[in-house]
């Protein structure tokens, strides 16, 4: 008896052994046959959309989103170039679907190593924007949300600069404080700082390299012509947030503002810092900009504090004494756009008292902290010109040093698109200056090195003829 139940329990396991494994097995070829059938959905879609065939694309998209959503991110990314493209050629239609492209790669892929919050969420705020689907509030909040969630992936030129014009429009209907405007202006300028200073790395360092005669990569050719590309459009942002500013943040309205809350905040650090640091960048000659200069010394002795006193002594004439300061606030720095403004202060002390050499080591110094810094560049530029005379033992050696200007013109001009137009031209000034190609050929120079003896040192090779 017992060994009859033992059997029959042995018979179930077995039984039961190979239902499962039948069940497993058709639940496998079901997915197998799912995932074929993506596959099959998908390439319906894709196939067309990568060589831009979207009136054939867009016939397939609806059922690869009803059918198969988490089946691959590139739907939505080929998606978002497809609804682009319609609501650029003008299909406003598209425009709901271009929304909702962008939000299933958050809804469905949201851990995916290509899908930006920051990017995506400030891409459909832009949408919104240009496309007026909500209120100016509405719309602030969106790109605020975005910028706050996500700042780091919040890199768009354009969206950074209309998240900041919106805040301008609310004070303009009184629904902004102008310390809150202020306060958005230092971020939206900061994240611009440190999107160009990490562009300009990379346009130093392959710069460099094709100087240096070595040969670009088609990979490192394509990311100099973007870094580059990226680098104007901050720029010309830039420009654009400060043109938005405009008379918000002049002397006339500054002055006003400060002096009226001096005494009720006279001992709020914070709120005297920034009150000196709007005042100093504006150049405010008042009163009011000495007081503040010296409460914030006395409150919390520092790099800031005693760049302006650097500013207040260079104003008076006291060069020795503003150096001083000036030296102290570089040291004290760690912030990299204040070192930069700070050790670029202490390089035009050296330079406007002749000392090349030494003012030379300071922009360089500027540029080891910002390689953004466009001015170092041209300063040294303009150094190098005005010293032609001097470095060189022949008149063709004197003038080869317009050549080494024109190369520092030519950096300014790659990595600060601020002053791209300035430096330009500054570079094509220096090659008129320098020998020309018969006066290569008459002193047999072609392809020869120079080597200059005096302050500004290296070489610089002719040009080949």
């Amino acid at each position: 008896m017992i060994r009859k139940k033992v059997k029959t329990i042995g018979k179930y396991k077995v039984t039961l052994f190979v239902a499962l494994l039948t069940i497993l097995g058709t639940g496998s070829k079901i997915l197998a046959q799912a995932d074929n059938d993506c596959h099959v959905t998908l390439s319906l879609f894709i196939e067309p959309a990568k060589v831009k065939n979207y009136d054939e694309a867009v016939k397939h998209y609806d059922k690869v989103v009803k059918d198969c959503p988490t089946f691959s991110v590139a739907t939505y990314q080929y998606a978002v170039k497809m609804f682009k493209d319609f609501v650029k050629k003008g299909d406003k239609t598209k425009v709901k679907n271009l929304i909702d492209a962008y939000k299933y790669q958050l809804q469905y892929f949201p851990n995916h190593k290509t899908v930006k919050e920051g990017k995506i969420l400030s891409a459909i705020a832009q949408i919104e924007f240009d496309n007026k689907l909500k209120s100016k509030e509405e719309l602030f909040a969106d790109f605020d949300n975005a910028f706050k969630k996500d700042e780091v992936n919040f890199k768009s030129p354009k969206s950074l600069y209309t998240y900041f014009s919106i805040a301008v429009d609310l004070f303009n209907d009184g629904k902004k404080d102008i310390q809150e405007i202020f306060d958005l202006y230092d971020i939206v300028s900061g994240k611009i700082d440190r999107e160009e200073v990490n562009l300009a790395k990379i346009v130093t360092r392959l710069v460099d390299k094709q100087e240096a005669g070595e040969t670009l990569t088609s990979k490192e050719e394509r990311k100099l012509k973007a870094a580059e590309k990226n680098l104007k459009a901050y720029g010309t942002v830039r420009g654009s947030v400060d043109g938005k500013l405009g008379k918000l943040a002049d002397c006339p309205n500054l002055i006003p503002l400060y002096s009226k809350d001096f005494e009720a905040k006279k001992n709020d650090i914070n709120w005297v810092k920034k009150a000196a640091s709007r005042l100093s960048a504006k150049d405010c000659d008042d009163p009011l900009f000495f007081q503040l200069v010296q409460q914030l010394h006395s409150l919390e002795p520092s790099a800031e504090s005693a760049y302006y006193l650097g500013k207040l002594a260079a104003k008076d004439g006291k060069s020795g004494q503003a150096l001083e300061y000036y030296l102290q606030a570089a040291e004290l720095e760690t912030d990299i756009n204040k070192k930069a403004k700070y050790l670029y202060s202490i390089a035009e002390n050296y330079r406007k008292k002749g000392s090349f050499g030494k003012a030379r080591n300071y922009y360089r110094k500027v540029l080891e902290v910002k390689p953004n810094y466009g001015r170092a560049y041209l300063k040294i530029a303009q150094m190098y010109a005005k010293s032609s005379n001097a470095c060189g033992s022949t008149v063709f050696e004197k003038r080869a040093v317009n050549w080494l200007a024109a190369q520092m013109a030519d950096k300014a001009a790659r990595v600060d698109a601020s002053i791209a137009s300035t430096a330009r031209s500054a570079a094509s000034s220096y090659r008129q200056r320098a020998p020309s190609k018969s006066d290569i050929f008459s002193e047999g120079m072609s392809g020869k090195t120079i080597t200059f003896n005096c302050w500004i040192g290296g070489s610089v090779k002719v040009p080949n003829l």
